[in-house]
């Protein structure tokens, strides 16, 4: 697991220094493979591609969209969510993970598509509005088309349709208003906690004396302390090999006798992973400045 989230946060630079000419190198394409929607639980559906994800959450009242993925991924997105028998026009809020491109590069056309309200974390809205341009860690090299935020959210903030609340916990680092959502769903007569995390991967960022970002490191210390308390018996993420996205879907093809995304576990594991990986980068590049000096 561990080598499985270092390489996936080097992946990440890789894919995401293709955005501006879209995905034209071969993991891009890896990452936008498309997989057959369907339900994770409840009223909680999978419309994203094998490694960038989109989440459809309904109710009878309108639905709910988390992350964009790539531009690319919007088809996908949109063919998904009729495949499951629902309507892309009866989308009435789009909310994000982090705004990052390829998880917000779609959103633009999403929000066209779909005339939903755009509700999204206050430091991601100016990041979102700027196309991706004078990012803390990347710059203006990962750029994506500008939208602009309907709703800006605090941490607490909540968005609701019908009977359906997530609420929005902010768990800045990955960018300054990377966003977990929290809800509960029913199934099976049963109450679940579900979490979809923001992200806590570093992937090459400068932890110290990082001049757009000063206290970078600081808030991941804070969020790491939050996601730790947050109860979680779904745990899903902005990229599917995070999750085990592709082995659960098989797991479930071929029958599982219990659905394999409940796991009260997967978010601990992940966390430990991550901490430990993010931990071992800050130390690194503190001792690395203490040799410079």
């Amino acid at each position: 697991m561990l080598n499985r989230i270092l390489t996936i946060c080097v992946l990440l630079l890789v894919v995401v220094a293709h955005v501006q000419a879209q995905i034209n190198d071969e993991e891009g394409r890896k990452w936008n493979q498309p997989v057959k929607p369907f339900k994770i639980i409840g009223n909680v559906y999978y419309v994203g591609a094998a490694e960038v994800s989109s989440y459809l959450i309904t109710t009878p009242q309108g639905h709910i969209i988390l992350d964009s993925g790539f531009a690319e991924t919007v088809p996908q997105i949109k063919d998904n969510v009729e495949k499951l028998g629902f309507h892309i026009e009866d989308v009435k809020v789009i909310i994000t993970s982090h705004a990052h491109a390829d998880h917000v590069g779609g959103i633009a056309a999403l929000k066209q598509a779909t005339g939903a309200q755009l509700a999204v974390s206050i430091a991601d809205a100016a990041l979102l509005a700027r196309g991706g341009k004078n990012d803390p860690n990347f710059g203006d090299r990962f750029q994506f088309q500008a939208v602009i935020a309907d709703r800006k959210l605090r941490d607490g903030d909540t968005v609701k349709i019908g009977d359906v609340t997530l609420t929005a916990r902010l768990t800045p680092g990955h960018t300054k208003g990377c966003t977990t959502w929290t809800m509960k769903v029913r199934e099976g007569g049963k109450e679940y906690d579900v979490v979809i995390i923001g992200s806590t991967s570093a992937p090459g960022y400068k932890l110290i004396g990082n001049a757009g970002y000063p206290n970078i490191a600081e808030d991941y210390e804070s969020t790491f302390r939050l996601l730790k308390t947050l109860p979680c018996d779904v745990f899903l993420a902005p990229h599917g090999s995070f999750f085990a996205l592709l082995e659960k879907i098989k797991r479930m093809s071929e029958g599982a006798a219990e659905n394999p995304f409940i796991d009260k576990q997967a978010l601990t594991r992940y966390l430990e992973n991550s901490e430990s990986n993010f931990r071992a980068e800050l130390k690194r590049q503190q001792q690395e400045r203490t040799t410079n000096k």
